[in-house]
């Protein structure tokens, strides 16, 4: 996902981007590339908890381990950039 359709998905459905767009489509490319994750699902995952795999990131609602290690990740990345 580049940059650009980010902030059109985020202001399209979420009204003004409360944060920065870039370092988030940043995070998300390079934890993309360490776990081999598709950057896409993780950007819908922080940004809508939308589940990635049967049972990877999500389990009766609740998040996995994978999925909690997923978004601290991305959080601290989004921290750096």
């Amino acid at each position: 996902m580049t940059i650009p359709q980010a902030k059109k998905y985020i202001v399209e459905n979420y009204g003004e981007a409360r944060h920065n767009v870039n370092a988030l489509i940043k995070a998300c490319r390079k934890l993309s590339k360490e776990t081999k994750i598709d950057s896409e699902d993780l950007f819908f995952l922080l940004i809508e908890n939308r589940p990635i795999g049967e049972g990877y990131t999500h389990s009766y609602k609740f998040h996995t381990r994978q999925g909690r290690y997923l978004i601290e990740t991305l959080k601290e990345y989004y921290y750096e950039f």
